[in-house]
């Protein structure tokens, strides 16, 4: 029943929408895939980022933390807010009230944290001209594409939900998301949605699509081993106060004295 009914919404839809928020999610999503299999396939050894700490610390110290810590913040974020529906949160005692204001202000911080360090990485391979040139094509099609889709985030947050009189995106694009992954589309859902938040949900499709073929596949490729492994023991070399004479030079005995 819920499958037709989503199927007949989706008929209603006008061309635009079902374009929009049916076939360009589907798309990415299977480029997301296969682009990654590819990739593995092809370019197995290359799932790295690429460090250019070589050639500039100061920005990169600051910049890459700030950057990271907001990111997953950030994710985790859209991970609550996207795919666990309001009814669950609402059973376990987590008001509506209570979920809005938590996260509007976390997701403020969060977003301020991220285009911070965001900020500083893309100030710091503007101006380093040894970082600047050697960008490649994916860098120039990804960092534009990431501050796009974060800045038209965080925009959307401050304009409706922070300074504006509110909107409920649970009822409306959360609802579309889900329904993407278990085949019942809802382009109706987001269709009415405000602008930023749509430009948002469309630029991070475009983001996935680009995900493979950019340096963020290294985020499949963290590091967590490092958390169990055993630490390295160093020990320091001990040393003799007695020198090593010379190869080919017999070692005198004590008390002994040269012939005169």
């Amino acid at each position: 029943m819920n499958a037709a009914l989503s199927l007949s919404a989706a008929a209603s839809a006008s061309g635009a929408d079902l374009l929009l928020w049916v076939a360009v999610p589907y798309i990415c999503l299977a480029v997301f895939v296969v682009g990654h299999i590819w990739r593995y396939r092809q370019d197995q050894f290359g799932w790295t980022s690429r460090t250019s700490q070589l050639l500039e610390h100061r920005w990169l110290r600051f910049g890459s933390p700030l950057f990271h810590l907001g990111a997953f913040m950030v994710i985790a974020g859209h991970v609550v807010g996207l795919a666990v529906p309001d009814s669950w949160t609402e059973a376990v005692g987590i008001t509506e009230h209570a979920y809005h204001t938590t996260a509007v202000w976390a997701g403020s911080v969060a977003g301020i944290t991220m285009v911070a360090g965001l900020g500083m990485l893309c100030a710091r391979r503007l101006l380093n001209r040894s970082i600047r040139l050697g960008t490649d094509s994916s860098d120039k099609l990804l960092f534009p594409l990431l501050s796009a889709t974060v800045v038209l985030g965080i925009t959307a947050t401050f304009a409706h939900n922070v300074f504006g009189a509110g909107y409920d995106y649970r009822s409306t694009v959360s609802v579309w998301f889900r329904g993407l992954f278990v085949l019942q589309p809802q382009p109706e859902a987001v269709a009415g949605a405000p602008l930023l938040f749509q430009l948002h949900a469309l630029t991070a499709c475009l983001l996935f699509a680009a995900w493979p073929f950019t340096r963020l596949v290294h985020v499949w490729s963290a590091p967590i081993g490092y958390l169990v492994r055993p630490y390295l023991v160093y020990r320091r070399r001990a040393t003799t106060a007695t020198a090593t004479p010379p190869p080919g030079r017999p070692r005198s005995a004590p008390g002994s004295r040269r012939a005169a």
